[in-house]
């Protein structure tokens, strides 16, 4: 966390100086029904930040209480997540750790005459609710009878009515100015089969009433969540008030969500897109979410330095992607090793150089200490096409004829020679290499300004390089829905020559592409079967605001 007081931290800094909390206890509770994104980096960041620049501790919760749509993969896949990220949880608790705890909290509200049974329909309570200018109306079973509502609801935990029979209302005021207040369901019927209680629940806890109680038992200081909760804050205190919980209370704080520009922030869309193919899975380079973006290569400093940048808001905002891929680049450019690739490979023929040798070459001019590797150098070559043209413009410092270039770490080669097909088009270059022109060796006296990468046309590596985009296209005459907007184009895969050093590389490795971008080895690597992903390219979109 930096030196900058957020007004979360002016909070807490507040209620330890008046002694209301000794210590700072944050939580992060996400619902295993899908992976992490992006979004998600920024609360991490928060809780466990803060919870490391206090002192305190911060607890890795799972609100597990709607099992029809939560799974075992969703935790592992959360938990790997976290991790990689570089948080370390003080606990590792589940919502369902405390289904005992939430239903004789339940009891008590019921005996207080604080919650009753309601046999309406989700349709019928919602008509029921009123509107934001209209109050709401009572139930029919607002007023029975504590030993009524107490038989009913220990038949609803021993299995005796059906899903959406019965539910448990938390009995508070139908004309709250607070829709969330007028007698919110507290418990539902769900016959459901739960990943860590089995079938020993068919009730299960909404989560406005789960996740207070959670806080509570738990002994969390602040519990921190975004903005779409702040009309929740008042349930949520009606709860740890009324359970009888001992002070200090929990406080619950929001602060604005991360939302970032033509990304996807629905975790249902982003199910919807595995579910339905478009995509290779939760870790899909393309996909937003942490474990996408740590196979897209982009490193887990760079998302902790974002959320860090962007620091902490109350209103909701836009962050520009670029802004995102700048902070990737900023530490891929201190960290990843340079090597040589060509995509769209032109023959190079040195006429006047025999045999082969190797040459020494810096892996990363910003790294500290300095590393070094071999690569080969030979007769034949590839450079990229882009880097040579027969008619070439204004201040062209490239390869052309009769003209010089030096390749990256190697000799001065000058053009005498372009064959062409019978298309017109160069498909060969003869070239001969001027003497004394090694690097680190030169004192040929030519000087030149272009310095392109190579290749070694007889010690290369074939290799896959994945062209990737956003999941998302413009959005273009008012049309926002996903589903229009998905881009069929967001994945191009192309062949390209690397230098031969890449065999070794291993899943996750980054590297720089000089002249090209920032590419990562893919998990689909196997053999001779090399599959690099575009993390970043090496032209910085950001543009930040005066």
């Amino acid at each position: 966390m930096s030196e900058y007081k957020n007004f979360i931290e002016d909070i807490i800094d507040g209620d330890l100086k008046s002694g209301k909390v000794q210590s700072v206890y944050t939580r992060f509770p996400p619902e295993p029904n899908g992976y992490l994104h992006i979004g998600h980096a920024k609360s991490l960041c928060i809780n466990f930040g803060l919870a490391a620049k206090y002192n305190g501790k911060c607890n890795l919760r799972f609100d597990d209480t709607n099992p029809s749509k939560e799974d075992q993969e969703y935790v592992d896949s959360i938990k790997n997540d976290i991790a990689w990220l570089g948080f370390k949880w003080d606990k590792l608790l589940f919502a369902s750790d405390y289904f005992d705890v939430m239903f004789e909290a339940a009891v008590k509200l019921i005996n207080k005459g604080l919650a009753y049974v309601s046999d309406e329909t989700a349709e019928e309570i919602r008509v029921r609710r009123g509107t934001l200018t209209e109050p709401g109306t009572e139930s029919p079973y607002r007023n029975r009878s504590v030993e009524e509502n107490l038989r009913l609801f220990y038949e609803m935990r021993d299995g005796k009515y059906q899903d959406g029979s019965k539910v448990l209302r938390a009995k508070i005021d139908m004309a709250s100015p607070n829709v969330n207040m007028r007698d919110p369901v507290i418990y539902r019927v769900l016959h459901a089969t739960h990943h860590n209680t089995g079938d020993k629940w068919c009730i299960y806890p909404m989560y406005d009433f789960a996740h207070p109680i959670e806080d509570a038992y738990e002994g969390i200081t602040h519990s921190i969540c975004t903005l779409e909760f702040e009309d929740h804050r008042p349930l949520y205190d009606w709860v740890t008030h009324n359970c009888d919980f001992p002070a200090p209370l929990p406080q619950q704080i929001e602060f604005a969500r991360l939302n970032v520009t033509n990304t996807i922030m629905s975790k249902r869309y982003l199910k919807k897109l595995v579910d339905e193919g478009k995509v290779m899975g939760w870790d899909d380079p393309r996909m937003p979410t942490l474990s996408g973006l740590r196979r897209r290569g982009y490193p887990a400093a760079a998302l902790r330095d974002f959320c860090e940048r962007i620091g902490v808001a109350k209103a909701n905002s836009e962050v520009e992607q670029s802004y995102l891929e700048a902070c990737v680049r900023e530490e891929l450019n201190r960290t990843a090793n340079r090597v040589m690739a060509v995509f769209d490979p032109l023959k190079v023929v040195l006429t006047n150089y025999e045999g082969s040798e190797e040459l020494t070459v810096e892996n990363n001019p910003n790294a500290e200490p300095q590393t070094y590797r071999q690569v080969t150098f030979s007769k034949e070559l590839y450079i990229d096409k882009s880097d040579f043209e027969l008619v070439p413009p204004p201040k062209y410092y490239r390869l052309k004829p009769d003209g010089y270039v030096r390749l990256k770490g190697a000799y001065i080669i000058r053009c005498d020679e372009a064959i062409l097909d019978d298309n017109g088009e160069v498909k060969e270059l003869r070239c001969s290499v001027v003497e004394n022109s090694k690097s680190g060796q030169d004192v040929s006296g030519v000087k030149v300004k272009g310095v392109i990468q190579w290749v070694d046309a007889n010690n290369c590596l074939n290799v896959k390089a994945r062209k990737l985009q956003s999941l998302l296209t413009d959005v273009k005459d008012g049309v926002t829905d996903f589903n229009e907007r998905f881009n069929e184009q967001s994945l191009k895969e192309v062949d390209c020559k690397t230098e031969k050093s890449l065999f070794s590389a291993k899943a996750e490795d980054k590297f720089q592409f000089m002249r090209v971008g920032y590419y990562v080895m893919d998990k689909d690597s196997n053999g001779d079967n090399l599959v690099f992903n575009e993390i970043v390219s090496l032209k910085d979109g950001f543009k930040p605001s005066k």
